[in-house]
């Protein structure tokens, strides 16, 4: 049977290719996924995180967001100043994730249907005597 026609050709080794910086940047990049399919698809790889998110609507420090205020200011002393507030182009992923919060939480501590008609038939079989039931084997 014939060999596949580049199989019989001598592997060189690239001299040219940094493979550190090569395995370096295949971890970074493996490391950088976002979970959340609705940031994932809106996510524009030419920008930053905090324009990315600016965008989305959302936001990376919520310290800077929120402030605290200062408790011991007199109202004199405090200039009120309104932030430009930034526009957000991609309002969908918000109103995507807003409806995926809104639905309620499925249930995963549930037994499987083979183990409860199990225990079913232990039970009618034997009631209460559970010395009987732990002798069972099926």
């Amino acid at each position: 049977m014939p060999k596949a026609k580049g199989k019989t050709r001598r592997q060189k080794f690239s001299y040219n290719v940094n493979w550190k910086r090569l395995i370096q940047n295949a971890r970074w990049k493996a490391a950088s996924w976002v979970e959340c399919s609705h940031i994932r698809h809106a996510w524009d790889h030419a920008k930053s995180v905090q324009q990315n998110l600016a965008e989305m609507g959302l936001a990376m420090d919520p310290n800077k967001v929120v402030p605290l205020r200062k408790r011991k200011v007199n109202a004199m002393d405090v200039d009120i100043e309104e932030r430009p507030t930034e526009l957000v182009r991609k309002p969908y992923v918000l109103n995507d994730l807003e409806a995926e919060a809104s639905f309620p939480e499925k249930k995963g501590n549930t037994l499987s249907r083979d183990l409860i008609d199990y225990v079913r038939y232990v039970v009618e079989k034997h009631g209460e005597d559970y010395k009987a039931m732990a002798l069972y084997v099926p």
